[in-house]
Order: C-alpha cells, then sequence, then structure tokens
C-alpha cells in the first residue's frame, strides 16, 4: 500500500519522464489489484465462522 501510495504521489506532480510514468502506471496497476484481490480474500474469510468441531460455515445473521 505504502509504495503505491509513493507512486500515486510521483505520477501527480508530472514532472517524470513519460517511460517512468508509464512503468509507474503499470506498477500501481498491479499493486493495486493485488490490494483487490487480498480485501476479497478478507472479505470470504470474514463471512465465515468455525463450528465447535472446527468446520468453516457462512456466517448468516437469523431474524426474529
Amino acid at each position: 500500500m505504502v509504495e503505491l501510495e509513493s507512486i500515486i504521489k510521483s505520477l501527480e506532480v508530472g514532472d517524470v519522464p513519460l517511460e517512468k510514468a508509464l512503468e509507474q502506471f503499470k506498477r500501481g496497476m498491479e499493486l493495486s489489484k493485488e490490494c483487490q484481490d487480498t480485501l476479497a480474500d478478507a472479505e470470504v474469510t470474514l463471512t465465515k465462522m468455525m463450528t465447535d468441531d472446527g468446520q468453516e460455515v457462512d456466517f448468516s445473521v437469523k431474524g426474529d
């Protein structure tokens, strides 16, 4: 995340040569995808809970 923020700041300044800017943009896209994948994995994990016997089950809230 820190590297992605650094790339964004560098590109926002606008004084980066075009070739380097393209490289940074490409790296930023890769990092962004990694962050999205990590968040998606976390979401899946957070929507599951463990039963007493150690099995994962989907978490659901039951109404009255």
